[in-house]
């Protein structure tokens, strides 16, 4: 399953199924579940599901669900409890899962997702004593060869590390289910770039800010934020080859081909309450084919709302402890 922090519903494709996408395992049949039990329109869980997603609908008394994500994604079909079984044998019981009958994404070939989010309705939520609110996970690295890592995901408030660097989350009742931080600038090779704070901030309405989501790949940043970032990267590494195009999203690519290593100014984010994160070189300057052409792993957003992708956080060890407000960074890498 896909892990998402930036949603709340847990789903899975379910047979029968009118459009799915293919995935690697075998769609999930919910009648050869003994554990499995549909729920009804009057059901608590449904009355949740509605107040978090206001996309549900009677048919038969069964709780219909509708969720579609930033990228056009969505999954459609039917709520229910079910049991959730992890590799390490950890059993969770009665867990609100969606059964998508209709699926359409770019979810390659993953069985579904598993919302990490703020609401009561992620899996986070659904823990509630058990967890604190608490996780913390190290997504391996993208051009880590098999068995060069692996990645880590933990519930619990024994999860939380000692050792972290801890920045304060920030609260946005219009979209609870986001981890908002404070961000006041981004560096390049140790130098801050000239961006007004303020193109991070969160508005008393509820727009901007920055999110950090697993379930986002390249971090997003308003257009002059991104474009600042951009010229004084490109004015640092002056001596790379340029492409003479970008591809896809990225506007920045240079061509390494025949190169066996390079030196690259650093990339950093500044934060609020004074930390710095700065970046490897491998989440911000990342391969886009197989002739060596690497593009600088940024773009800018649609909108004034920054997002903190899971190729910049790879390798690091990331912490939400929601409980209490608080995203930690490090010690460990993976």
């Amino acid at each position: 399953m896909v892990v998402d922090s930036g949603s709340d519903i847990v789903w899975v494709q379910c047979k029968p199924c009118s459009q799915c996408y293919p995935q690697s395992d075998p769609l999930f049949d919910p009648t050869i579940s003994a554990s499995f039990s549909g729920v009804s329109c009057s059901s608590a869980a449904c009355d949740r599901l509605a107040a978090e997603t206001s996309s549900t609908s009677n048919d038969s008394d069964r709780c219909r669900y509708e969720v579609s994500y930033g990228d056009g994604s969505y999954t459609k079909g039917t709520l229910a409890l079910e049991t959730l079984t992890f590799h390490d044998s950890a059993v969770v019981h009665d867990v609100a899962i969606g059964c998508g009958h209709s699926n359409k994404g770019m979810f390659v070939g993953a069985a579904g997702l598993l919302g990490l989010g703020g609401g009561s309705m992620s899996f986070v939520g659904q823990l509630g004593g058990q967890a604190g609110g608490a996780f913390s996970y190290c997504l391996v690295s993208r051009r880590s060869g098999s068995g060069s890592g692996s990645g880590k995901l933990e519930f619990g408030r024994g999860a939380m590390p000692v050792g972290a660097t801890w920045i304060p989350l920030v609260r946005n009742p219009r979209a609870p289910s986001f981890y908002y931080v404070g961000l006041s600038g981004l560096g390049v090779g140790g130098v801050r770039v000239p961006v007004p704070e303020d193109l991070f901030r969160l508005t008393e309405l509820g727009d901007g800010g920055v999110v950090m989501d697993t379930g986002t790949a390249v971090t997003r940043l308003p257009g002059p934020a991104y474009a600042a970032l951009r010229d004084a990267f490109v004015a640092q590494a002056g001596d790379l080859p340029r492409t003479g195009s970008g591809v896809s999203i990225f506007d920045t690519c240079y061509n390494l081909n025949g190169f066996v290593s390079v030196r690259v100014p650093t990339v950093s984010f500044y934060f609020s309450e004074g930390p710095v994160l700065t970046l490897p070189a491998n989440n911000f300057l990342i391969p886009v084919d197989d002739g060596g052409t690497f593009c600088l792993a940024f773009a800018a957003s649609a909108s004034r709302l920054s997002i903190i992708g899971n190729v910049q956080q790879q390798g690091i060890q990331i912490s939400f402890d929601g409980a209490n407000g608080f995203a930690g960074f490090g010690p460990n890498v993976c």
